[in-house]
């Protein structure tokens, strides 16, 4: 892989993050929050190629006589020697210089070929959008609710309270629902099903990307929906209920919600939840 190479691979790297970035499709590998730090790099991945370029034109090129010696003065030049079987060796002299190397065949050393195996990131990049992580890896991944959180902030007043997945489920397993009581819980999330039958409410908190994302779940009794389809974005209304269960992967506390009100909704700009911190 040549200099011209290698600055196309990165001009193609950087022009790709920046398209993440300036759009949603970053979301699917990495909070939100990492955006400013997602468009540095791929600013500083295209500043590279253009200095790569801008170097590799401005570089002298040697030139050679009609003899195949390098031409320059006595302190640094050299020759370009080859045996009687066409291989050829290098040598200093004494003032410093270099020679060309050749191998037995009369070839020169090249980069190695592995070196193409860069372009596989990048293909990988503009080729396939990952869908956002479901249900078939929240079902086989333990949950994020293993600790309890700090504290809670005071709910909102009124009958019918908004709350996200993640803070209904601590509310409820650590705060024993004691700010939950009497009210109407709203929440969202993607459904998943054990192998029980029972549905599952879930979303993926991340830490920082994908690759670290964990589900925290709710179970959900009462009013369920008839039909389960695993994925299907859901907005669920109900009420706390102490019922809890254990995670079958690490024992971690899965809370109940008793479900009065179902409604599928479209899957959020940013399917992830990073809200949790536990």
């Amino acid at each position: 892989m040549n200099r011209q190479a290698q600055a196309a691979v990165l001009l193609l790297t950087g022009g790709a993050i920046l398209h993440a970035g300036l759009t949603d499709l970053y979301l699917r590998y990495v909070k939100a929050g990492l955006r400013p730090l997602l468009l540095t790099a791929g600013v500083v991945l295209i500043a590279t190629a253009i200095a790569t370029v801008w170097y590799e034109r401005r570089s002298p090129r040697p030139q050679r006589d009609g003899d195949g010696e390098r031409d320059g003065d006595g302190d640094g030049g050299g020759h370009a020697h080859r045996d009687g079987n066409g291989g050829g060796h290098a040598h200093r002299d004494g003032n410093g210089g270099g020679h060309a190397h050749r191998d037995g065949d009369g070839h020169a050393h090249r980069e190695p070929r592995i070196a193409w195996l860069m372009v596989l990131p990048l293909l990988a990049l503009v080729l396939v959008s990952p869908p956002a992580l479901g249900s078939y890896s929240a079902m086989r991944t333990g949950t994020a609710l293993q600790k309890q959180p700090w504290g809670f902030a005071e709910l909102p007043k009124g009958d019918t309270v908004r709350l996200s997945l993640v803070d209904y489920a601590g509310r409820a397993a650590y705060d024993h629902g004691r700010s939950l009581d009497d009210r109407r819980i709203r929440t969202a999330g993607f459904l998943a099903v054990g192998s029980d039958g029972t549905p599952y409410l879930m979303r993926m908190a991340l830490s920082c990307c994908a690759a670290d994302a964990q589900p925290v779940k709710i179970g959900l009794t009462g009013r369920t929906p008839t039909v389960l389809r695993p994925d299907t974005w859901l907005e669920v209304t109900g009420t706390y209920t102490g019922k809890q269960t254990k995670d079958p992967v690490n024992d971690g506390i899965i809370p109940f919600l008793n479900v009065t009100e179902t409604k599928p909704i479209k899957a959020p700009k940013d399917p992830y939840d990073e809200s949790w911190n536990g």
